[in-house]
């Protein structure tokens, strides 16, 4: 699984701004609707720390810092997981990362993992900058 992020850039504080993470998925193999997603985020100078997550069964979940603000969505006939980012701080200026599990079969299909380990492909990041 490839996975392109997209749509980063420089905002001012209380802007909004739409990520894209376009999956590429081998034809034999799963299809994109079966992978959980989620974005993660690395600030300069912090560890990499979770956002968002959507399991493979729909439900999804928040960081706390992001809550209210943030909405994540999926377009499984396209391949696409769609980070909408409205009143943008500055403590959101991080590089955001896409990320992709391929839960096991015995897994519920409603657990939703936070956990850098847990994801299984991860994209090459695209910068968000809020400026105050």
């Amino acid at each position: 699984v490839q996975l392109q992020a997209s749509g980063g850039g420089l905002v001012q504080a209380g802007d909004s701004l739409r990520l894209s993470c376009a999956a590429s998925v081998p034809a034999s193999g799963r299809i994109f609707s079966s992978y959980g997603m989620a974005w993660f985020r690395q600030a300069p100078g912090q560890e990499r720390e979770f956002v968002v997550a959507m399991s493979v069964g729909g439900s999804s979940r928040y960081s706390e810092s992001v809550k209210g603000r943030f909405t994540v969505s999926r377009d499984n006939a396209k391949n696409l997981v769609i980070l909408q980012m409205d009143n943008l701080k500055p403590a959101d200026t991080a590089v955001y990362y896409c990320a992709a599990d391929r839960p096991p079969d015995w897994r519920s299909r409603f657990y939703i993992p936070t956990s850098i380990n847990e994801y299984d492909y991860w994209g090459q990041g695209t910068l968000v900058t809020v400026s105050s």
